[in-house]
């Protein structure tokens, strides 16, 4: 039920899509939820501008999930998110942001959660 959506500067190599793929796995524990359901997409070589200026190495997250969310999780999640970035792709954490939704309906697999 979660969606981890990536917007990243940087061109990203399938070696760098699957260590992504799977430190996001692992991250979305931090907002109480399985990996098992995540979907996750990256969108590399984005023009994102920040204060004005183009970033070189930047990155814009959006993480969407079935249900409310609570600031401490958020928070922790956050910081995941661009140490993940920051450890993966050399982009620095005050060039990235997340925004977060919580979403009251889900659909899949023909049925709503």
């Amino acid at each position: 039920m979660p969606f981890i959506n990536s917007k990243l500067t940087v061109k990203v190599d399938d070696a760098k899509r699957n260590s992504l793929k799977s430190e996001f796995g692992k991250a979305i524990s931090n907002l109480g939820k399985p990996e098992s359901y995540l979907m996750i997409n990256i969108e590399d070589g984005c023009d994102l501008y920040l204060g004005g200026k183009k970033l070189d190495k930047g990155a814009y997250v959006s993480v969407q999930v079935f249900g409310r969310l609570a600031a401490p999780q958020t928070e922790k999640m956050t910081g995941a998110i661009c140490d993940i970035l920051k450890n993966e792709l050399d982009i620095p954490g005050e060039a990235v942001y997340v925004t977060y939704q919580g979403i009251e309906n889900w659909g899949w697999n023909g049925g709503n959660f």
